[in-house]
């Protein structure tokens, strides 16, 4: 280690060094300034957030009455059309030859129903809805098999063109498990 050996100008004293206590003292003062100037911003920042909470808690209640009112007047206003379509007696009586001729429609269908013809067609209507399904479980069942080994979601026509499909899941219902 190399010595200092440098002399002060004729006049001048050395600087008296700090104590560890003069130090300690001084590290003390400015730790309490800067803890009080946080405690100020912290204050200010709480007491800004009172403000706004406070703001926000009025306009939440401004706005709920208001539309409580709303609501009121709403459900008024329901009540009196309501009253309006009741006490017409027009509109009443229209009501009344409606289902006078509803009455006949069913009536009618119901005739209709037993009908060998109509009878006949949907007897086909229901083989071919079986038919349909039989034939989608199928197709169904080709395509997914088809996507597994290609993990494409088309395949070539005959005509050079590609037809899309897609793959979908439905969960069925749970079987009841029986009782012994």
């Amino acid at each position: 280690m190399a010595k200092n050996n440098a002399k002060l100008p004729v006049g001048q004293k050395p600087a008296a060094l700090k104590s560890g206590e003069d130090l300690a003292l001084e590290a003390l003062a400015q730790s309490a300034e800067t803890a009080e100037t946080a405690s100020e911003e912290e204050l200010a920042a709480s007491d800004k957030m009172a403000e706004t909470l406070t703001s926000l808690q009025s306009l939440v209640e401004r706005h709920a009455l208001e539309l409580e009112e709303i609501k009121s007047k709403l459900r008024d206003s329901r009540s009196s059309l309501k009253d309006v379509f009741e006490n017409d007696p027009a509109l009443s009586e229209a009501q009344a030859e409606m289902e006078t001729h509803n009455l006949k429609v069913k009536e009618r269908k119901a005739q209709l129903q037993t009908n060998p013809a109509a009878m006949s067609l949907k007897a086909k209507i229901g083989e071919l809805r079986e038919q349909q399904k039989e034939l989608e479980e199928t197709l169904s069942n080709h395509l997914v098999n088809y996507h597994s080994l290609t993990h494409s979601h088309s395949f070539d026509t005959s005509d050079g063109d590609q037809w899309e499909f897609t793959i979908t899941a439905k969960i069925k219902p749970r079987k009841k498990h029986q009782e012994n």
